[in-house]
């Protein structure tokens, strides 16, 4: 997978918006970060809690690990873009956005994909 992929994985989610932290890409939603690209764009990190960082490495060990320190204790998980396959990382993806989106745009995004 190439960091382009992820970047529109990433900017498809309503109200998403690439910005730049620390000298590499974010991507926000209400102005807050649910998931990066590295400096060099190799790798990617999505922010998961504990639980759902454990089901994904557990599930794709290879490309998901948690982040190194107390960030990946709290469920940071990086993403080797290389070893990584495009339905479990936009899975992640579409999780970490979750867990940062207000509700309200959940509640929209919800109804939209019922419809």
């Amino acid at each position: 997978m190439t960091a382009d992929e992820f970047r529109q994985f990433a900017l498809a989610f309503p109200e998403t918006e690439e910005q730049t932290h620390m000298q590499h890409p974010d991507f926000r939603v209400d102005g807050k970060i649910f998931a990066t690209l590295s400096s060099d764009e190799s790798g990617a990190m999505v922010k998961l809690t504990p639980e759902q960082q454990r089901e994904f490495v557990a599930r794709n060990p290879d490309a998901f690990e948690p982040v190194q320190g107390s960030w990946g204790q709290r469920g940071a998980t990086w993403i080797d873009l290389a070893q990584a396959l495009h339905a479990p990382v936009h899975g992640a993806v579409l999780v970490a956005w979750r867990n940062t989106a207000p509700r309200r745009v959940l509640r929209e995004f919800d109804s939209i994909q019922r419809a």
